[in-house]
């Protein structure tokens, strides 16, 4: 649910914030008084395009700002994890600030979104159906969705999807398999050359770094030789060697150590350097012993290398680079000899896959035509009940032929989708004698309001969105039906949380909380403000909606009356 809107520097609000309830909120006001902008302004968290006119004059920004409480919306806490969103409490916050320079920023819990993410939080958190607002009712893509949750198809849907979804993916596999097939051929002998020519060396990975030490060791053997003999002969060789002068030195240090103790750590290090020159001096004089003078080998190395340059100007700057040029060619050829056993393969599980797609799209379809005549039947009754008589609601669920679709019923295939086959579409007429048609051609928007409520009224139980915002509702109703409206909106507001702009005292009367948006001005500058009501305060207002500006008694107990008529209906 929406638990708090912020509002700042947008349009006539300087700054507000408006802390919702759950159940049934309803904002009342004078015409013009701001309630739309309000409206307004919350669309804009759900990703609804801005314009800096938005801006209060002499702001630099405007700032809006909804907090949710996420609990049990489990397609919004997968989408923002997805993301990367930290979250906690249940809690998540969506901010949009619109810059006077033009310049548009999306926050969710202060990451940055792009607003494209920000939409699709939005689409999961509340449905807007207000003048100026999309509808989700009047996109004909969404039908589907809304008979699939009345129905609670979701487990045999999700069936349908991933069958879909495996057969599709080899299908694109075997196209770019056939795709690759010519040139597979084209090119299978300037592998199986290459594969040779590689293959021939007998390469392994880091030959290249061991040849190039041994080269540089043979063709430096000389060095190598004369330099070792002369570090052997100044360590040890040669009289006063570095060796004897050390051990002299020790000895001297020890015949301190007799005398001042101090000594003797200086001592010991001598002792210890004494050993280290023993060691090194057995090390060089192990490593001239074994000096090869070899140009054979050398030769045989500069031979190899040669080779090895050669393979890494064709094939990679390595001999890593070759090997895995090696492993690369090596499949396509092995793919090439097993091409059509590979085809094969593939529209046998495809074949598979459409049989279990079939199948289950079949059953799909089957059980949407079931829930189409319980949806027929309920909407039309509330219809009724909302001031829509004589209106007749249908459901119609087509199927497109298609040579090439995926699905198949004997001979006749159909075009398909992850959501099965069906095209679903909502049609109804509201005047008697009309033929029904397609709903998005309503064009009064109080019956496309009415139409929405009776079906949010019916699919309630299934309903994925926690939030219904309605604007004006109650356009074109009156007496009795703005009675049954607001008995409605009560009877949803147990499943969804409702914000509702309304002018009818009928609907005011059913409020869980109420709100009135008040026009303020001190000469100079005007302000939208919004005002929590009181129990007493709610009986005025209810009162001002049904008799005007002037209250009578008369009009404070009929406002008495339908406040406590909204308490029946709870408990009812």
């Amino acid at each position: 649910m929406l638990t708090t809107l912020y509002i700042k520097n947008y349009a006539l609000i300087d700054e507000l914030a408006i802390a919702f309830e759950s159940g049934l909120n309803i904002l009342t006001g004078e015409t013009g008084a701001g309630k739309s902008i309000i409206i307004d302004a919350l669309s804009l968290i759900l990703g609804t395009r801005a314009s800096i006119d938005e801006i209060r004059k002499g702001a630099d920004r405007a700032i809006v700002e909804g907090t949710f409480n996420i609990t049990g919306n489990s397609k919004v806490q997968k989408l923002i994890e997805g993301n990367e969103i930290e979250w906690s409490d249940n809690s998540l916050i969506l901010r949009r600030e619109i810059s006077s320079k033009g310049q548009s920023r999306c926050f969710i819990n202060d990451s940055p979104v792009t607003l494209a993410f920000l939409s699709s939080v939005g689409d999961f958190l509340i449905d807007l159906h207000g003048q100026h607002d999309h509808q989700s009712l009047l996109q004909v893509d969404t039908h589907i969705d809304m008979l699939d949750d009345f129905g609670g198809l979701d487990s045999l849907r999700k069936e349908v999807s991933t069958a879909y979804h495996r057969m599709t993916t080899l299908m694109t596999e075997r196209d770019a398999l056939q795709r690759r097939g010519a040139q597979l051929k084209e090119r299978r002998d300037l592998y199986e050359f290459q594969m040779k020519e590689i293959d021939i060396l007998g390469l392994h990975p880091g030959e290249e770094e061991e040849l190039e030490a041994e080269f540089r060791i043979l063709e430096n053997a000389e060095k190598l030789f004369e330099t070792t003999g002369q570090l052997y002969q100044r360590l040890y060789g040669e009289e006063n060697s570095i060796h004897d002068q050390l051990v002299l030195i020790r000895n001297q240090l020890e015949d301190l150590s007799r005398i001042d103790p101090s000594f003797h750590e200086r001592f010991a290090e001598c002792q210890s350097a004494t050993v280290l020159i023993n060691e090194l001096t057995k090390f060089i004089q192990q490593y001239n012993s074994k000096i090869e003078f070899n140009p054979e080998r050398l030769e045989e190395i500069r031979s190899r290398l040669g080779q090895l340059a050669l393979l890494k100007k064709k094939y990679g700057g390595s001999v890593e680079a070759i090997l895995a040029h090696r492993e690369v060619i090596g499949r396509e050829v092995s793919l090439a000899e097993n091409f059509d056993e590979e085809i094969i393969s593939y529209t046998k599980r495809i074949e598979e896959e459409q049989k279990l797609c079939s199948n289950a799209a079949k059953r799909l379809s089957e059980k949407r035509y079931e829930i189409a005549k319980k949806i027929k039947k309920s909407i039309a009754a509330e219809l009724i009940h909302l001031g829509i008589p004589s209106s007749i609601f249908d459901v119609r669920i087509t199927q497109q032929p298609d040579s090439n679709g995926y699905v198949r019923f004997g001979r006749q295939s159909f075009y398909t989708t992850s959501k099965g086959i069906d095209i679903v579409e909502f049609y109804i007429s509201t005047n008697p004698g009309e033929d029904p048609k397609p709903l998005t051609k309503i064009a009064s928007g109080g019956e496309i309001s009415r139409i929405m409520l009776a079906m949010k009224s019916i699919l309630a139980k299934s309903d994925r969105l926690p939030v219904l915002v309605f604007d004006e509702i109650d356009v074109g109703v009156s007496g009795r039906i703005a009675l049954a409206v607001g008995q409605s909106l009560k009877n949803l507001s147990s499943f969804h949380q409702i914000i509702c702009i309304t002018h009818l005292p009928q609907i005011a009367g059913c409020a869980d909380a109420h709100y009135t948006v008040e026009k303020k001005s001190d000469g100079k500058r005007t302000v939208t403000t919004v005002r929590k009501l009181t129990l007493e305060d709610r009986v005025e207002e209810v009162a001002k909606l049904m008799s005007g500006t002037e209250i009578t008694e008369a009009g404070l107990e009929g406002a008495r009356e339908l406040i406590k008529l909204k308490e029946r209906i709870t408990e009812g």
